[in-house]
């Protein structure tokens, strides 16, 4: 461990030092959704972490801005657009932005954030497997077709019907935030009886009578897989290596923070996220589950890639892990 951050160290002073001096952003916007997966995020926004480094990087009194935003296709636009600067996504989003800014603004991953397994839950008594699924039910998403969710299902599908098949329950599928979605199965709203989430938001679901779990983003993949990433664009990155390296290292304190305490962490999260659903013990039992980690190590984000290609979401595959994310985090173990 103390390898891998001397080498994170050192990936960022060379990032730093090999860019000409100028003038960087004194403000930056960093974009996130809902739950406890973004906890690290939360940390950086109410300790003021980024502020402190970027004061220790020589760049004085900068502002951060916050937005919450219910899927990634508006973070997408977002980042494309310039507005904002760091991003929470989904693996698939990172993927999908690589992919279609290679060549010019240059979408990478700046690391993994949360490795947690998100949960495919039901409360139709008939639905055994996904197979079952018919033109009855609805699925609520975070983004159909392209979010993490999305691509599970897609995967779902093709092991369940076969090669060709991976769309089939696609138009099962409906648009919502996590706790929009919730609300939805709570009280069908929608025909929503199915909802593939995240925590806290599954343990809370799991208290409705007649609700279960299904199926897991785990099972599908075959074992654990980063669920979020940070991504950000080369040109800002290369604009900003200030900037960009008080971000990293506080995105990393943060998530080490994080780790040494989790029963203070998970009441942190309630506090913040003004979540009065959630109990300390729910939200602990969450994230001190041996599936559920804060690391900076990409996992299955490549195997992933590997589908989205053969489908053809994206044109151009990755040949590895480290071709998506920028070098600070080539060294850790990712696959």
């Amino acid at each position: 461990m103390v390898i891998r951050s001397r080498l994170l160290a050192v990936a960022l002073l060379t990032l730093i030092a090999t860019t000409g001096a100028r003038a960087e952003v004194s403000e930056v916007t960093i974009a996130q959704q809902y739950g406890v997966s973004f906890l690290p995020l939360m940390w950086l926004e109410h300790t003021r972490l980024i502020e402190k480094h970027a004061k220790a990087m020589g760049l004085g009194d900068i502002k951060t801005n916050w937005p919450k935003l219910a899927g990634p296709a508006a973070i997408n636009d977002g980042l494309l657009s310039g507005a904002v600067q760091f991003s929470a996504v989904g693996a698939p989003s990172l993927i999908t932005l690589w992919g279609k800014t290679k060549g010019n603004i240059g979408v990478m991953g700046v690391s993994a954030v949360t490795t947690y397994p998100l949960y495919l839950n039901v409360r139709n008594p008939n639905v055994k497997s996904v197979k079952d699924f018919t033109d009855k039910d609805k699925i609520a998403v975070p983004a159909v077709k392209v979010s993490t969710q999305a691509i599970m299902l897609q995967m779902a599908a093709e092991k369940v019907f076969g090669e060709g098949n991976q769309y089939k329950l696609d138009p099962f599928t409906v648009t919502l935030s996590h706790p929009d979605g919730m609300a939805a199965l709570m009280s069908n709203t929608g025909g929503v009886n199915a909802h593939f989430t995240s925590s806290p938001f599954h343990e809370q679901e799991l208290k409705i009578p007649g609700v279960r779990t299904l199926t897991t983003s785990y099972e599908i993949l075959g074992g654990r897989a980063t669920a979020l990433v940070v991504v950000a664009t080369s040109k800002f990155r290369e604009a900003n290596p200030k900037m960009y390296g008080a971000f990293f290292v506080a995105l990393k304190e943060a998530i080490d923070t994080i780790n040494r305490d989790k029963k203070a962490a998970a009441q942190r999260y309630l506090e913040w996220a003004n979540d009065k659903k959630s109990t300390l013990d729910d939200v602990y039992a969450a994230i001190s589950n041996p599936d559920y980690a804060y690391t900076m190590t990409p996992e299955k984000v490549f195997k992933t890639a590997e589908f989205m290609g053969k489908i053809g979401s994206i044109k151009d595959v990755p040949k590895t892990w480290q071709d998506m994310f920028f070098p600070e985090v080539h060294s850790l173990p990712g696959n």
